[in-house]
């Protein structure tokens, strides 16, 4: 393996890969591991965390290449270590984020939906909670929990990413039309 002086431009990567894309990817990845291993497990990490972090990044940059998507100013192993870091502080905003969700919050909703519902103040977990089981589930996985939506498709066992998105805005505008003839004023 060469060193070389200056950064290896995307159109070199690109016909490294094409020549011995095995090769080219195992000297990337171990370039990379190191510094990903270090990273993640200095940020409450482990090195599972740091092994398929770094295969997405890879992954990511490898389609990027091949479909000539962009220019790589810096080194191959400084764009994959940034794309990581960002996933990985991603990672953690949702990790806390579901932390911070009470264990029972299924039971609260509840209690909040039925409590007092001939008051003119409402909360709007009333009218998710009228939406029933499968919408309720989709937007508080999708807009309370941060989560993605290939990842809301995978826990409700939907074929792809395009039906849970339809599914997801037809729970939305069925929330927005249950809403629609109420003000602001209305909800605590």
């Amino acid at each position: 393996m060469q060193t070389l002086a200056k950064p290896v431009m995307a159109a070199d990567i690109r016909e490294a890969l094409v020549r011995n894309r095995e090769q080219t990817l195992e000297e990337i990845y171990g370039k990379a591991y190191p510094m990903v291993l270090h990273y993640v497990k200095q940020h409450q990490g482990t090195v599972d965390d740091a092994k398929d972090l770094l295969q997405e990044a890879i992954i990511l940059f490898y389609e990027k290449v091949v479909h000539e998507e962009f220019v790589l100013t810096a080194s191959a192993t400084t764009y994959i270590m940034a794309v990581c870091k960002n996933r990985w502080r991603r990672e953690l905003e949702k990790r806390n984020r579901q932390q911070e969700l009470p264990p029972d919050i299924n039971e609260r909703i509840k209690e909040e939906a039925s409590a007092d519902v001939d008051q003119p103040l409402f909360s709007i977990t009333h009218f998710v909670e009228q939406l029933g089981e499968k919408c309720k589930a989709i937007l508080v996985a999708f807009y309370y929990l941060g989560q993605r939506m290939e990842q809301v498709a995978e826990q409700h066992q939907y074929r792809n990413v395009r039906s849970a998105t339809v599914q997801k805005f037809k729970c939305l505008e069925r929330l927005r039309k249950s809403l629609a003839s109420y003000s602001i004023h209305h909800f605590r």
